[in-house]
């Protein structure tokens, strides 16, 4: 295996660490909002799922990253260096600011910008370009409608209960975060697992796209480090800035995001667990009560997120520059 080779896994695997950290922030918001867990609790369970999760769904997410987005035998090593970079540098800035934005949009991004300096428009493959975009893009809708969707049902059920309901919710969160923080894992550990396919096809180490065992095992690891040290700036941003989280809010908001999150990882749609949960927790206050929510902090994520893309492809793009100014 060539330096570039371990270089290009060395960062996807920081990838799926920082991922790892947006992503247990974003599940265990809720979880620590609504009381159902202390900090420590909810993020040593982040940790033990996050690293079983992909073990369990398949690879068809790491498929789409790795064969059906770019080329393989048209990109270089150096474009995968820059692309992933890109993406890196766009999670730590986010994580610095505190800001829940999408580390798959910057993925996408950072390949993108990466790969239409490095090799041009042919190198891409607009139909896997497309899946992508539409799947980055309509997860949030349907994150919100489902927990809206949800809340409403759950609302019409539960109007005649008792308040010791809620003690209900609250101890379902138990399986309802194992199940989410799993399907969470096996979403977004693929990415790295496609990106790391990749470059084992472009460095000859494999003749076709393929995810062996070990692969899956230190993307799972990174993944579940990241979630065991969490962003708590994000969990205090996606916990308290939309509205105060109750465990109805949490228990619904939970498995409206597992069936998002299940439903992408079944079909391959590499989707931003930032922008489900996000979206799901909009959606659940919104069925109780639209005034509930504090619409002008969801417009300041909403932003984020639409200039990630943008944002991480010219990241990427000058990265390239420099890689291939240093090395020539």
């Amino acid at each position: 295996m060539t330096l570039p080779s371990l270089i290009v896994i060395g960062l996807a695997l920081t990838l799926a660490f920082l991922n790892g950290v947006h992503g247990s922030s974003n599940i265990v918001a809720t979880m620590i909002s609504s009381r159902a867990f202390r900090p420590v609790t909810a993020l040593a369970i982040a940790a033990v799922a996050e690293f079983l999760g992909p073990f369990l769904f398949g690879v068809a997410v790491a498929h789409t990253i790795g064969a059906e987005l770019v080329r393989a035998d048209a990109i270089t090593m150096h474009i995968l260096m820059a692309g992933i970079g890109g993406a890196i540098f766009w999670n730590l800035l986010n994580l610095t600011l505190g800001l829940p934005s999408s580390s798959s949009h910057g993925l996408a991004g950072g390949l993108l910008g990466a790969t239409l300096l490095g090799a041009g428009a042919k190198a891409l493959l607009m139909q896997g370009l497309i899946k992508v975009l539409v799947a980055l893009f309509a997860a949030p809708l349907i994150g919100f409608g489902l927990g809206f969707i949800f809340m409403r049902v759950v609302l019409f059920f539960a109007q005649s209960a008792s308040p010791n309901i809620n003690g209900f919710f609250k101890n379902s969160q138990v399986l309802t975060a194992l199940i989410l923080i799993m399907s969470h894992s096996s979403n977004d550990a693929q990415k790295a697992m496609g990106l790391i396919g990749l470059s084992l096809v472009i460095g000859g180490t494999l003749p076709v796209f393929a995810v062996p065992t070990w692969v899956v095992t230190l993307s799972a690891a990174s993944l579940a480090l990241g979630a065991s040290l969490g962003g708590w700036r994000l969990i205090r941003a996606l916990g308290r800035r939309f509205y105060k989280i109750r465990p109805v809010h949490s228990f619904s908001s939970q498995v409206s995001s597992t069936l998002v999150l299940l439903g992408a990882s079944w079909i391959g749609w590499p989707v931003s667990t930032t922008q489900v949960v996000s979206s799901a927790i909009i959606g659940v206050g919104s069925a109780e009560r639209f005034g509930k929510v504090r619409w002008n902090m969801a417009s300041e994520i909403v932003i984020a997120w639409l200039v990630t893309i943008p944002s991480a492809a010219l990241v990427a793009a000058g990265l390239y520059w420099l890689i291939g100014y240093v090395i020539r």
